[in-house]
């Protein structure tokens, strides 16, 4: 045999083509003589194996400290629902008026209940709130994932956690706290269970892409800037205080009040009562407890008054020294229209406003005629739903068939019923030089609502109407309200409830506007009183001059140096400071 078909030595024992890890394999099984450095070399690869996982496992122990509920959290968001982070809402100083707490839940894996007897009882015994029949046949179940309690104290999460029981566990949720209570209640709405909003602002949030936000994962906590709003949580509180004190002396079945800037169309204060605690919502349901300034719609009495007299002069038909015939009573189909003040003669169109006379009122109505008056006051925004922010509004009560009937008794305020602050939108175009503003509940400067803003009556219109209202807090139905050193205009408003289909002389709506100063208004205060009692102090009268218009002086008292009204003593009367421009 030749040497060629001999095999090599090498060959014999090793392939260089072989893979150097299969080599080491077999190096390491097989090829040393040294049995002592084979063993150590198979230690040295166990240990390392064993190293490897247990690296492993001090890598998910780390992560399942730093975040120790991730993956509950991802299996219970695909089976329930949890709570959601929410931007904070801030008053226009920075005062929080919702915000977000962590608060602890407590859930159950029902599959990994070891003795579902002794943890029904256990958790009843802590829990005492739950049933314990339901709640042992929702262990019962082969569920993954079920809540057993949402939002529990700390102490509860202490006791059950000190249990032991396999198969229960926390999780920490968003929990939304209002520190102020009730005292912003129906501006800022509320939320539900899991931290959605379903009212008030707190859903207008929810609405302008929240909720897609959370659904996407992307609305958390870092990512989030605060909401704020134009409210004063000062003038809130004065507003809200006097408004209380109001319905115990006057016996009120509700009360509402409004502030509102005039020249940007800014809420800074609104405030309805009864209202409710948004951490504790179960009164939000009661039917007492609306938002009567945008859920409410109501006859407004004379407060229309001021529209009325604001299309008569805008028109150029009436100017202030026309005359008014108010004598007797006006006779309408088979309605006889007749005056609260009635003067039995003829009146100025300024004595027309300070008397109040409904007589003179629907005489200039009439004047103007149906088809314009309907169209002054839809264009003054009165005869359209009006639209904010908070999702919660009505749209007015207007006649199906409007006649001359209808123009006469809603020139005084009867026969049209609209939300609150829709009259305060249409009065304030009437102060502001004659811009309607759409009204806000977010900040807003006096360059962005102008550029929102409608004329709708003249300027010149406007100056006469700031003469009217002061004049009538110096000499007329508004006397009382008025403010030494804060030169407030204002008109009440007194109107009769429908009490089964027909008006009572005994139930009355009664309020009162203001605006300050007169001259150069910057605010207007709405209060509403629903059916206030008449007093000793009253002599027994319950119309808004005795009560809705002395609450609103009280407020105003304590509002204006709050935001930054000085006072300005021994000013002259309205024909010397205002009437100098407006009767140009």
């Amino acid at each position: 045999m030749d040497a060629l078909s001999q095999p090599a030595p090498e060959q014999t024992f090793a392939n260089p083509a072989e893979h150097w890890r299969r080599r080491l394999v077999r190096t390491l099984l097989y090829g040393n003589v040294d049995r002592a450095a084979k063993a150590k070399a198979r230690v040295g690869l166990a240990i390392l194996a064993f190293g490897l996982v247990y690296g492993v496992i001090a890598v998910r122990l780390i992560m399942f400290a730093v975040v120790p509920e991730s993956h509950i959290v991802r299996r219970a968001g695909s089976q329930e629902r949890i709570s959601t982070a929410r931007p904070d809402i801030i008053d226009r100083n920075g005062q929080v008026l919702a915000t977000d707490v962590r608060a602890p839940s407590l859930f159950a894996e029902p599959r990994r209940i070891i003795d579902l007897d002794e943890a029904t009882e256990l958790l009843t015994a802590v829990l005492p709130d739950l049933d314990a029949s339901e709640l042992r046949d929702r262990l019962s179940t082969k569920r993954g994932f079920i809540w057993l309690k949402r939002e529990i104290s700390p102490k509860q999460q202490r006791e059950i956690r000190h249990l032991g029981l396999p198969g229960v566990g926390f999780l920490a949720e968003n929990k939304r706290v209002y520190p102020n209570s009730a005292e912003v209640s129906h501006l800022i709405g509320h939320v539900n269970i899991d931290n959605q909003g379903i009212a008030g602002i707190e859903k207008w949030v929810d609405g302008r892409g929240l909720a897609a936000l959370h659904l996407a994962g992307f609305a958390t906590d870092r990512l989030q800037k605060p909401i704020e709003l134009a409210l004063d949580l000062r003038v809130q509180h004065a507003m809200r205080d006097e408004l209380i004190a109001a319905a115990v002396k006057f016996k009120v079945k509700a009360a509402a009040g409004l502030v509102v800037d005039v020249r940007t169309g800014e809420i800074i204060s609104m405030v309805s009562l009864p209202d409710y605690d948004p951490n504790s919502p179960k009164q939000a349901n009661d039917p007492l407890r609306i938002n009567r300034l945008t859920t409410g719609v109501f006859e407004l009495g004379s407060t229309f008054k001021a529209l009325t007299l604001a299309m008569a002069l805008d028109s150029g038909k009436y100017n202030l020294t026309s005359m008014v015939d108010a004598r007797g009573s006006l006779r309408y189909g088979k309605f006889n229209i007749g005056d609260y003040h009635g003067q039995n003669r003829v009146l100025t169109l300024p004595e027309v406003f300070t008397y109040s006379s409904n007589i003179g009122t629907a005489r200039m109505a009439l004047g103007m005629g149906v088809e314009h008056h309907k169209w002054f006051l839809r264009k003054l925004g009165q005869l359209d739903r009006l639209r904010t922010e908070l999702p919660e509004s009505a749209e007015p009560i207007v006649p199906k068939r409007w006649g001359e009937l209808n123009t006469v008794t809603i020139a005084f305020g009867h026969g049209l019923s609209v939300a609150p602050l829709q009259a305060v939108a249409g009065i304030n175009a009437l102060m502001n030089g004659g811009l309607l503003i759409p009204p806000t509940f977010m900040k807003r400067t006096e360059e962005e609502a102008r550029k929102l803003g409608k004329q709708v009556v003249k300027p010149e219109t406007s100056e006469k109407m700031r003469y009217l209202m002061r004049l009538n807090a110096e000499k007329g139905t508004a006397a009382k309200a008025d403010v030494k050193g804060y030169y407030i205009g204002g008109k009440t408003g007194t109107s009769e409830k429908v009490v089964g289909g027909r008006y009572s002389k005994s139930k009355l709506l009664t309020t009162f506007t203001a605006v300050l100063p007169a001259d150069q208004p910057r605010y207007q205060i709405l209060v509403m009183l629903d059916e206030p009692q008449g007093l000793p102090e009253t002599h027994g009268f319950a119309t808004s001059g005795w009560n809705a218009a002395p609450t609103t002086g009280k407020i105003i008292a304590r509002i204006a140096p709050m935001l930054g009204i000085e006072p300005r003593f021994d000013l002259p009367p309205a024909e010397q400071l205002i009437l100098a421009k407006a009767a140009r």
